[in-house]
């Protein structure tokens, strides 16, 4: 079993930045990975940015890329998503997750993932 808490989500301005945490608890060591998704109204849910805990795999979404860093603390079994350049379209609900299984090619699916955080609301005005 895996437990998930995020913290620091908030609002803030379009340009601005937010800095996500993800403190895993529990069997994470069968984990193997961490996936960021979002969850904004009306839309589904989607794969955001994720990572490994062992090795250097890190993935990320294209309407991410350059903007989002993910990173790991594995001491402290806490991924963190660095969230620069905030746009409005970034609004959301932001989950992370884990898989319970080993996946070869890097989970982004939803169904691929077994253990999920309560969510962090992230909101960024114009």
């Amino acid at each position: 079993q895996v437990q998930l808490v995020e913290s620091g989500g908030g609002l803030v301005q379009a340009g601005g930045s937010l800095r996500l945490s993800c403190a895993a608890s529990g069997r994470t060591v069968t984990s193997s990975a961490m996936g960021w998704f979002r969850q904004a109204p009306g839309k589904e849910r989607e794969f955001v940015a994720g990572i490994r805990w062992s090795g250097y795999s890190i993935y990320y979404a294209d309407s991410v890329k350059g903007r989002f860093t993910i990173s790991r603390d594995n001491a402290k079994n806490t991924v963190h998503l660095q969230m620069n350049s905030l746009k409005p379209e970034d609004t959301a609900v932001y989950y992370c997750a884990a898989p319970s299984q080993w996946h070869a090619v890097f989970p982004t699916y939803t169904y691929q993932y077994t253990y999920w955080g309560q969510g962090t609301q992230v909101t960024v005005s114009s």
